[in-house]
């Protein structure tokens, strides 16, 4: 599989777990959620690693569309690649406080956390999309 592709599908993935997460704690199935959270870490962080190689050893690929579509592009990759350095370390800060049972204070994190790392997610997709399938 093509790489940017497989990371495609992982951001995918994970925004797929983390509304299968939100949707779980909603519910009050904390134990559905904590799996769909531990997965939607594990896939981004697979992610993470995957993006960075392929980028080390690949370079960047430019954005070809011209008129109306470059300015959204360039607006949506900004905005990504901003939060994207966020959320590094909010999820970590709200993950820790989950797994030492901080329950209180892993919500007031989680309340920013995951609707940034959803926008992440989400976005990832979209500038595949744009730069590979457009």
């Amino acid at each position: 599989m093509h790489l940017p592709t497989f990371n495609a599908v992982l951001n995918l993935t994970s925004t797929l777990l983390l509304t299968l997460g939100f949707v779980f704690i909603k519910k009050k199935n904390v134990t559905a959620h904590r799996i769909c959270m531990g997965l939607a870490f594990m896939t981004s962080t697979l992610f993470l690693v995957s993006y960075l190689y392929y980028h080390y050893n690949a370079g960047s690929k430019p954005f070809l569309g011209m008129g109306w579509v470059r300015p959204v592009y360039f607006s949506i990759l900004l905005t990504h690649t901003l939060l994207a350095m966020a959320i590094v370390p909010l999820v970590l800060v709200t993950l820790r406080h989950a797994l030492k049972g901080n329950f209180p204070a892993h919500q007031k994190w989680a309340r920013w956390t995951w609707p940034i790392w959803m926008y992440v997610s989400v976005t990832g997709v979209v500038i595949y999309w744009m730069l590979y399938r457009m």
